[in-house]
């Protein structure tokens, strides 16, 4: 298996971690981030500049964000790539994303509640962003060929 797929299986396993993580803590912490409004938000948005109507069925609009998210965060962290050198891509990639989703909804027009709520949402939002880096690096370097 050559670098590419291997980085690539990294950066989907660190989104899928990402995800459910999200997904689940939402559902019982309060103050759990809700990217997945962040989400619905951008596509809805998105869609709007593009001249086409949201989808109605918020369940719909759901699992279009949830796919939206593991896409692009899947490309993202596969850039942690494999080797002892994707622990620290995994990190810096990982804590950038959580800096990112804490900073950048505002200024987007996308709402600052969702990951920027409370300390504790936001310490959450950067924590899972880097747990996802971090994972991406694991699987990058356990499927390796050159963890020296």
């Amino acid at each position: 298996m050559n670098n590419v797929i291997k980085s690539m299986a990294g950066g989907l396993a660190g989104a899928c971690v990402l995800t459910l993580v999200h997904e689940s803590m939402r559902r019982f912490v309060p103050d759990a981030p809700r990217m997945d409004v962040l989400g619905m938000r951008s596509i809805s948005k998105l869609m709007r500049k593009a001249d086409a109507e949201p989808p109605q069925d918020k369940d719909e609009l759901h699992t279009m964000a949830l796919a939206g998210d593991v896409l692009s965060n899947s490309l993202y962290y596969s850039l942690a790539g494999t080797g002892k050198d994707a622990w620290w891509r995994g990190a810096i990639l990982g804590a950038t994303a959580g800096a990112g989703a804490v900073l950048l909804p505002g200024p987007l027009g996308l709402g600052e509640e969702p990951s920027n709520r409370t300390t504790k949402t936001q310490a959450m939002t950067v924590g899972y962003y880097l747990l996802g880096g971090l994972v991406a690096a694991a699987i990058g370097y356990a499927i390796s060929n050159e963890r020296d």
